[in-house]
């Protein structure tokens, strides 16, 4: 199944030699770049009825017409999986994802996924690709995600994170105790070796992570972190690369040390907290449609709570300055 898109536009005087792309990106701003150069080059895009290359210069006065189809989520379905939702209206949905959903459907994974959840709590969202989820969490991150339900609040959405005006702000515990904040500026790739695994890697792709100190423990430190970029892992990997690796990272934590002289509680506390030590605190974005500034804030997860407890049980106990 797919959903019909017409749209019909005259090429105004003021964008007498411009490009057919760049003129149909600002004729037709709801729709994606890549969108609408998929279009052209399938001849659902035409210009007094003929089809032309992106890159043909235009004059002034045609009319242009679209005449394409969006192809809906059907290998997919809704599942009745509870979610937890911040904030929805018609345009967007934004929830708190919990430990061990995982986002996407894949091998391992072909059901029982957010997708699934928002196609069942918001079925028109087949209409929009990927479910209208336009950044993800890893499947052991926990906090807030931004949906978009439109195609329109789609393109605006993800025109945000390029642009990078929508703010992602984390909260993590790693190991060790940092000397003070700072920033991590290492561009990343697919691992030669591992490929599940990303890497900080010379010719990758840009990758920039802020970090604060909130508060230093015995061992460890709670940290609030700030992305400009987002990178698959892009956490993960800086903050090992930097030394200083998620509390519970089973993939970029290395190998799993107590530290001395803790107690059996602290011992208990961190062997069992086996996922990554991180939240998605706070999402601040321009609405979609009314164009207001938009923040949400969640608190941390019980378990997440808990550790730090732990921690901070720890290091009064040890007479430690933080």
């Amino acid at each position: 199944m797919s959903e019909k898109i017409q749209l019909e536009a005259i090429v105004p005087g003021e964008l007498f030699g411009k490009r057919l792309d760049q003129a149909v990106a600002e004729l037709f701003p709801d729709y994606s770049r890549s969108r609408l150069q998929n279009w052209i080059k399938e001849g659902e895009l035409t210009v007094d009825g003929k089809v032309l290359r992106p890159r043909e210069k235009l004059l002034g006065g045609e009319k242009i017409v679209v005449d394409a189809s969006v192809a809906l989520i059907e290998e997919h379905v809704g599942e009745d999986i509870p979610l937890d939702i911040i904030y929805e209206d018609e345009h967007i949905l934004v929830l708190n994802k919990p430990a061990g959903l995982v986002v996407h459907p894949a091998a391992g994974h072909a059901d029982g996924t957010l997708m699934n959840a928002l196609l069942h709590h918001a079925p028109e969202v087949a209409q929009v690709p990927r479910a209208g989820i336009v950044h993800r969490l890893d499947r052991d991150t926990t906090g807030l995600m931004v949906v978009a339900k439109t195609i329109q609040a789609q393109t605006d959405l993800v025109a945000q994170l390029q642009d990078r005006s929508m703010g992602r702000e984390y909260e993590a515990v790693v190991q060790g105790v940092m000397i003070g904040g700072g920033t991590v500026d290492e561009p990343m790739a697919r691992h030669s070796k591992h490929r599940q695994k990303m890497a900080v890697v010379g010719l990758g792709k840009e990758a920039i992570t802020h970090y604060r100190v909130l508060k230093k423990f015995r061992n460890h430190t709670h940290i609030r972190l700030k992305l400009e970029t987002g990178r698959t892992h892009q956490i993960r990997v800086h903050m090992s690369h930097i030394n200083y690796p998620l509390v519970g990272d089973q993939l970029y934590g290395g190998r799993f040390r107590l530290p001395k002289n803790c107690s059996e509680r602290m011992q208990e506390t961190l062997k069992h907290f086996r996922r990554q030590a991180l939240h998605a605190k706070k999402l601040e974005l321009w609405h979609p449609f009314t164009g207001e500034h938009c923040s949400w804030e969640i608190d941390l997860p019980d378990d997440f709570q808990r550790l730090l407890s732990v921690l901070d049980r720890d290091a009064s106990k040890f007479d430690y300055e933080l």
